[in-house]
C-alpha cells in the first residue's frame, strides 16, 4: 500500500496512459478519479503522487499542500508534477513554493524518463520508511530500558527511606543516605527524560489533568532541586502568591516544566550563587520566573537551547553534563498546557531568566481534601495493605516501609498468591506489579475485582511502564491508579487519604 503511486489527472488521457506504463514496469499504482478519492487514498498510504499541472486547480493544490503540512517528521511525500511545455505558470510556481518534495517533468515525457524518476522517488521513499521503523524500534527499546531501570530503583529508594526511620540521628548513615538518594533521584529523572523523548516523538504523550495547588507543585520542585543547590552552596529564594492558587494541570508534567529549568539554573550558576523562583498571576495566567546570576547566554545560543539534545558550552569551552533534553521537554509540556517558555539573558556572565506562562488557573473556590494520617483507615484502625511483586526485594522493602509508616502491610510474590490472600482476608489496599510471570498484574487485578466485596479495595498498579497504553490497560483491568517506579511513599499515602475522604463523605450521606 505505501509503495504505490497515486495518479491524479482528472482530465484527458494522462491517468490511464500513466497507469498502463507503470503496470508494464511492475510499479504498483492507483488512479484517483476525484479529489475525495485522492484524499482517502493518501490517508491509506502512498509512495508518491503523480499529478498534472491542470489538476492543481479546483482544490488540488490545497489538498496536496495540506497533506504535506500534516505529515509526520519522518515523512517527505514525493510529488511528481507533469507540466505544460513552455514558461512556468502561476500554478507551477505556487506548487514549487508550497508542495515540498516536488519534481517537475515537462510534457511530453519519454517513458524511460518517467520510469527512472519514479523508481528514484520510490527508493527515496523507502529510505523514509526505514527511518520510521528505526524510530519505532528506538522508542520500543527506550520503553523497555526504562522499565528495566525502574525495577531496581524501586527497592533502592525504599531501603534508603527506611534508613531515615531506623537511624534518624546517625550522622554517617545520614551522609550515605543523602548520597544514595541524590543518585536515585538523578537516575530517575534521566530515565523519565529519555522515556518522555520517546513518547513525544511517537505522539503518545497525553496530559492527565487534575486539581493541584501551586504550593504542592513548588514543594515537589524544591525536593528535586534543593540537594544539588546545597552541594554548590547556591541560595534559592521562593516568592509565591500570599493566597493559595489552584491549578488545572498534569501534576507530574508541571513539576517537570519547572524542575528542569530550575535544575538547569543551578547547574550553570557558580558556587555560592543565587537563584530566585517567583510565581504570580499575570493577566489571568500563571507566570513563573526563574532568574539566576550564572554564566548567562549569548544572543546566538538562546534560539538553540530548546532544541532536542542541544548541549551548551560552559565558560571554559567544555560541554555541560546531562542529556540536553530538559529544556526541550519543559517547552513541549508547557505548550501542551497551552503555555510558553522563553529565555532571556543580557549576555555571557550576566545570568539568565526563564519565564513560563501557563493558562492553568482553576476556580479559586476549588479545594483539595485534607490528607489522611499515615496508615489510618476510615474507622481509625491501621489500613491493611497487600504488596504484590515478583521482585522480592522490591516487595519486601516497600512492605517494610509501609509498616514503619503505620500501615499493616504484608507481601506476596505472584498473582495466584495475591488472589488467595485477598480471598482469605480482603485488605484495604493492594499495591501490585504488572510484569509478573505466569499470572500477570492485569489478570490478577481482574480476578481480584471478581471477588465478593472487592469493589471497596483501593487497587494500585506499581510498574516500570508509564506509557499511555499501559495506563489504559490498568484502568480496564480494574486498577484505581497507575504508579510508576520508583514511587514516592507520600504519593501512596495521598491516594490512601483520598479514598479515606471519599468513604467519610459517603458515610455522612
Amino acid at each position: 500500500m505505501e509503495a504505490r503511486i497515486l495518479i491524479y489527472a482528472p482530465t484527458g488521457q494522462d491517468a490511464p496512459l500513466a497507469a498502463r506504463v507503470l503496470a508494464m514496469a511492475a510499479i504498483d499504482s492507483h488512479v484517483c478519479g476525484t479529489l475525495a478519492e485522492l484524499a482517502q487514498e493518501l490517508e491509506r498510504g502512498a509512495g508518491a503522487v503523480l499529478t498534472v499541472e491542470e489538476a492543481l486547480d479546483a482544490g488540488g493544490y490545497k489538498l496536496l499542500q495540506g497533506c504535506v503540512a500534516r505529515q509526520p517528521d519522518w515523512s517527505d511525500l514525493p510529488i511528481v508534477l507533469l507540466t505544460h511545455h513552455g514558461a512556468d505558470s502561476p500554478r507551477v510556481r505556487q506548487a514549487v513554493a508550497g508542495l515540498g518534495n516536488l519534481s517537475l517533468m515537462e510534457r511530453p515525457v519519454r517513458t524511460i524518463t518517467l520510469l527512472t524518476a519514479l523508481h528514484a522517488v520510490l527508493r527515496a521513499r523507502n529510505k523514509q520508511y526505514q527511518v520510521r521503523e528505526a524510530a519505532r524500534r528506538k522508542d520500543e527499546f527506550l520503553a523497555s530500558l526504562g522499565h528495566e531501570l525502574r525495577n531496581p530503583l524501586a527497592p533502592i529508594r525504599s531501603a534508603v527511606t527506611m534508613l531515615t526511620h531506623l537511624y534518624p540521628d546517625a550522622a554517617p548513615v545520614a551522609r550515605i543516605r543523602d548520597m544514595v538518594e541524590r543518585q536515585v533521584r538523578l537516575l530517575t529523572r534521566l530515565v523519565e527524560d529519555l522515556l518522555d523523548v520517546a513518547r513525544i516523538t511517537s505522539g503518545k504523550v497525553t496530559l492527565q489533568r487534575q486539581l493541584a495547588s501551586l504550593v504542592s507543585v513548588m514543594n515537589h520542585v524544591g525536593e528535586l532541586c534543593q540537594q544539588a543547590a546545597d552541594a554548590k552552596r547556591i541560595h534559592i529564594t521562593w516568592q509565591l502568591p500570599a493566597h493559595e492558587l489552584m491549578l488545572d494541570i498534569d501534576y507530574a508534567r508541571m513539576v517537570q516544566i519547572i524542575a528542569n529549568i530550575l535544575s538547569n539554573a543551578v547547574k550553570f550558576t557558580p558556587q555560592g550563587g543565587h537563584v530566585s523562583v517567583r510565581a504570580a498571576v499575570d493577566q489571568g495566567q500563571l507566570m513563573v520566573s526563574i532568574l539566576d546570576d550564572g554564566i548567562g547566554l549569548d544572543a546566538d545560543t538562546i534560539p538553540r537551547i530548546f532544541r532536542m539534545f542541544e548541549q551548551s558550552n560552559t565558560v571554559n569551552g567544555q560541554f555541560s553534563s546531562g542529556l540536553g533534553i530538559g529544556l526541550t521537554l519543559s517547552r513541549q509540556f508547557a505548550e501542551m498546557h497551552g503555555g510558553t517558555v522563553e529565555a532571556y539573558s543580557a549576555g555571557i556572565g550576566k545570568g539568565s531568566e526563564f519565564v513560563i506562562m501557563l493558562p492553568v488557573l482553576a476556580g479559586q473556590d476549588a479545594g483539595l481534601p485534607e490528607p489522611l494520617a499515615p496508615g489510618g483507615g476510615a474507622d481509625g484502625r491501621k489500613m491493611q495493605v497487600l504488596v504484590v511483586d515478583d521482585n522480592q526485594d522490591a516487595a519486601d522493602s516497600l512492605s517494610a516501609l509501609l509498616e514503619i509508616e503505620g500501615f499493616d502491610a504484608r507481601a506476596v510474590y505472584d498473582g495466584a498468591s495475591a488472589v488467595a490472600a485477598v480471598t482469605e482476608q480482603a485488605p484495604d489496599m493492594v499495591i501490585m506489579d504488572l510484569g509478573m510471570p505466569g499470572m500477570d498484574g492485569y489478570e490478577t487485578a481482574r480476578a481480584i475485582r471478581r471477588l465478593p466485596g472487592a469493589e471497596r479495595i483501593l487497587l494500585l498498579a506499581l510498574t516500570g511502564w508509564g506509557q499511555t497504553d499501559a495506563r489504559q490497560r490498568t484502568a480496564a483491568a480494574g486498577f484505581d491508579h497507575h504508579l510508576v517506579k520508583p514511587v514516592e511513599l507520600a504519593q501512596i499515602v495521598r491516594l490512601a487519604g483520598a479514598r479515606h475522604n471519599r468513604e467519610q463523605v459517603q458515610a455522612a450521606r
